[in-house]
C-alpha cells in the first residue's frame, strides 16, 4: 500500500479554521520548523476509524477499551519484547500532565525534581510549577563535529543532594536525538538505585528510531529490579502525528507505584478523549506499514539536513538517531545571543529557541515535514548561513 508523504498539505486554512500552534504562531510568510508536529496527514487507517466514531455520532464520557490496554501490550511484546499487563496501564490526556502528577505522587514540597540538559522544556517547569526544587545536570556534548551527546555521569552524580528524590528521564533523547547506550543506562540504573530515586522514563519517540542497527530497550525491561521505581510514558502522538487528540499511556509495573500515581490525578485529569482512544488502538493495531514508510522519509530528510549544515560555516549537528528533531550548535555562527530570533527575522524560518531547553545558542529543527517544503527552508537559511 502506497502512503503519501510528498504532497503538502494546506494547514493554513484560508477561512482560519482548524488553527495548529506550529502554522499561525507566525505571519504566513514564516516557514515553521518548531514544534514537534509532523506535516504528514496521519495513517489512513487512523482516518477511517476516525470517520466511523465521529459517523456514532454521540461523544459522551468513555472508558478506555480493554482492546486498546491489549493492543498495547501485543505492540510492547512485539516490539521491545516486554511483556507488559493491560492492568500496568493508566490512559491520560498526554505526557506533559503525567510529568506534573508524578511530582505530586512521588515528591513532598521541597524535595528535589532532577533533569538533564538540554531538554524538552516542559521538564524544565514542573518542580517550580509544583513547589518542588529544581535541579539540573548537563549532558557532555560533542568532543568533535558530528560525534554524539552524552550522558556525564560524574554531572548527574554531582547534582543529585539529600533532597533529590525524582529524576525526570528521556529515552531516546529530545532534542539531541541520542539513542542511549546499554553501558550509560547501565550506569544509571546503578546510579538510581544507590540513591533511592524514583524515576519517569519520558520514551515518546521510541519508535521512530532512524539508525537501522538501533534498539529501543524500555529502562524497566532492560533493568526489572528498577521498574518499581518507574513510570513509563508512551504515547502515539509523535508517531503516529495525533498529538491534537491528547492521549498518552503511563506504564507502570509496580502495584503500589500505580495507585499512588492514580489517586494524585483524581480531579486534576479529564476522562479519556473518545477519539484519541480510538486513534491510538488503530494505530497501534493497523499503522505499522505507514510507520515504517514514514522511518524511510525521516531518514533521508535527516540525511539531506545533515549534508546541508555541513555547508554552513559555524553550525554543527550530531546527527540524530531518533526522531524527526535536530539539535544544531549555532554558537559560533555569527547569529548573536538568540540565533532562533535572528533566522526569524532575517530569512523567516521558526525554529525552537535552544535558551528554552536549558542551551542558549542551539535551535531545535523539525524535518518532519515534506520534502519540498524542508527544501524551502534550508533554501532561505543557505541566503544567512552559508
Amino acid at each position: 500500500m502506497e502512503f503519501d508523504f510528498a504532497t503538502p498539505v494546506e494547514r493554513r486554512h484560508p477561512e482560519g479554521r482548524w488553527p495548529s500552534q506550529k502554522w499561525h504562531r507566525y505571519a504566513e510568510d514564516i516557514l515553521p520548523l518548531w514544534v514537534a508536529d509532523m506535516d504528514f496527514r496521519s495513517p489512513p487507517a487512523v482516518l477511517d476509524a476516525l470517520q466511523q466514531r465521529v459517523a456514532h455520532g454521540v461523544y459522551g464520557y468513555g472508558e478506555v477499551p480493554d482492546s486498546l490496554r491489549q493492543v498495547l501490550c501485543d505492540w510492547s511484546a512485539q516490539h521491545y519484547d516486554w511483556k507488559i499487563a493491560p492492568e500496568w496501564q493508566q490512559w491520560l490526556p498526554g505526557v506533559v500532565p503525567a510529568l506534573h502528577l508524578a511530582s505530586l505522587a512521588l515528591t513532598q514540597p521541597g524535595e528535589g525534581i532532577l533533569t538533564i540538559t538540554p531538554i524538552y522544556p516542559p521538564f524544565l517547569d514542573v518542580a517550580a510549577r509544583t513547589g518542588r526544587l529544581p535541579q539540573q545536570a548537563a549532558m557532555a556534548p560533542p568532543v568533535r563535529a558530528g560525534e554524539p551527546w552524552r550522558l556525564d555521569l560524574e554531572a548527574l552524580e554531582a547534582a543529585i543532594t539529600p533532597a533529590t528524590r525524582l529524576l525526570l528521564w528521556c529515552q531516546p533523547h529530545n532534542p539531541t536525538g541520542r539513542v542511549w547506550s546499554q553501558a550509560e543506562l547501565a550506569s544509571l540504573a546503578e546510579l538510581v538505585e544507590r540513591h533511592d530515586l524514583w524515576v519517569v522514563s519520558d520514551e515518546l519517540h521510541c519508535d521512530l528510531l532512524l539508525d537501522e542497527s538501533a534498539r529501543h530497550q524500555p529502562l524497566a525491561a532492560a533493568f526489572p529490579a528498577l521498574a518499581k521505581r518507574i513510570v513509563t510514558l508512551w504515547a502515539p502522538s509523535k508517531t503516529f502525528n495525533l498529538a491534537g487528540l491528547t492521549t498518552a499511556c503511563a506504564i507502570i509495573p509496580d502495584e503500589r507505584l500505580r495507585k499512588r500515581f492514580a489517586a494524585a490525578s483524581k480531579g486534576l485529569l479529564p476522562d479519556g478523549n473518545v477519539l484519541g482512544l480510538v486513534a491510538a488502538e488503530a494505530a497501534y493495531r493497523h499503522a505499522e506499514p505507514w510507520r515504517q514508510v514514514l522511518l524511510k522519509v525521516l531518514r533521508d530528510h535527516r540525511d539531506a539536513l545533515d549534508k546541508r549544515v555541513q555547508t554552513w560555516p559555524g553550525v554543527s549537528m550530531s546527527a540524530p538517531q531518533s526522531t524527526y528533531l535536530a539539535w544544531l550548535d549555532m554558537r559560533r555562527a555569527g547569529l548573536g545571543d538568540c540565533p532562533q530570533k535572528t533566522l526569524l527575522k532575517q530569512v523567516g524560518v521558526a525554529l525552537s529557541d535552544g535558551a528554552a531547553f536549558g542551551a542558549p545558542g542551539f535551535v531545535r529543527l523539525n524535518f518532519g515535514t515534506t520534502a519540498v517544503q524542508l527544501e524551502a527552508a534550508l533554501a532561505r537559511l543557505d541566503r544567512l548561513l552559508r
